[in-house]
């Protein structure tokens, strides 16, 4: 998934005026295999051994596509270390995502109720049809209550879960981390579809960091996902961490598992220990922009 590195370029200069320096927004960086991926890791002092000395800190990486070679690459590797890779990947842009919702949620607390900002957000969130519309209270109180953030561990959990550590089809043809479905005849049909619900495909991306942004307006807009939203609240309103263990439980409609699929999402949160990543923070570092070239 995920593309390999030797730094080349940098992008989006500004400067730094009190220091007189310019510093790089953007740095574009391409790597050739895991060890280089590896290497890179290990300059930003982003490993285990750091995390596990409790560092939280993450580095603002992103890469483009998922691509057919993860799969390849992943199957010659340790399984524990396949596992780290994804999760220090997928991580950067959760954080990201949730980045961008925060800065929504916190405009919003400042903004008129009839504002054009506030009907464009509400708009995205789904709360009204159209853009001109006027907000109700009432649908003004939802509005905020869909834009808000979902816990790290939770959406590792749910990427690993559906995508198979990012190795199935759907995510190397289209960044689909977290299968959501797609029933507007453009998405990526599955071998076999569910009977009785109609011509449906799993929705692609342009890249994996829409993948994740998708991911969590689907759970902050799908009627499916209601009683996330309220529980998230609820603990948001009684001053409680929220934690993606605790908003997994209410994840019964994500699949046609049931219990038994928020039962996995535990598994795979405890067992991978990812509770800890709910207290993780993006680097105020540059953005670093991996890209996989070949050896």
């Amino acid at each position: 998934m995920l593309s390999f590195f030797i730094l080349t370029s940098c992008s989006n200069i500004q400067e730094d005026k009190e220091k007189h320096t310019v510093v790089p927004k953007t740095q574009t960086i391409k790597i050739s295999s895991i060890k280089e991926l590896n290497e890179l890791f290990n300059d930003l002092n982003y490993t285990s051994k750091t995390w596990n000395d409790g560092r939280r800190e993450v580095p603002r990486i992103y890469f483009d596509k998922v691509g057919q070679d993860w799969k390849k690459v992943s199957h010659n590797i340790p399984v524990k270390e396949k596992k780290n890779i994804f999760f220090r990947l997928l991580g950067p842009l959760v954080l990201m995502s949730n980045e961008d919702i925060n800065k929504e949620r916190l405009r919003l607390q400042e903004e008129d109720i009839a504002s054009t900002w506030t009907r464009k957000l509400a708009l995205k969130y789904r709360v009204i049809k159209k853009s001109d519309s006027s907000l109700s209270p009432a649908q003004f109180l939802e509005l905020k209550k869909r834009v808000d953030s979902i816990p790290p561990s939770l959406a590792l959990a749910q990427g690993a879960e559906e995508s198979g550590w990012g190795t199935s089809r759907f995510a190397a043809q289209g960044n689909a981390l977290f299968g959501q479905w797609d029933f507007s005849g453009k998405g990526m049909r599955p071998a076999q579809q569910r009977k009785g619900l109609g011509d449906y495909g799993l929705a692609r991306f342009d890249t994996a960091l829409d993948s994740v942004r998708g991911y969590m307006l689907n759970l902050n807009t799908t009627y499916a996902y209601e009683k996330l939203r309220s529980r998230r609240l609820e603990l948001r309103q009684n001053e409680e961490k929220i934690t993606g263990w605790e908003l997994a439980k209410t994840l019964d409609k994500y699949s046609e598992r049931g219990q038994a699929y928020i039962d996995g999402l535990h598994n795979m949160m405890s067992y991978n220990k990812l509770q800890a990543t709910d207290d993780a923070y993006l680097s105020d570092g540059p953005e670093i922009h991996l890209i996989k070239v070949k050896n």
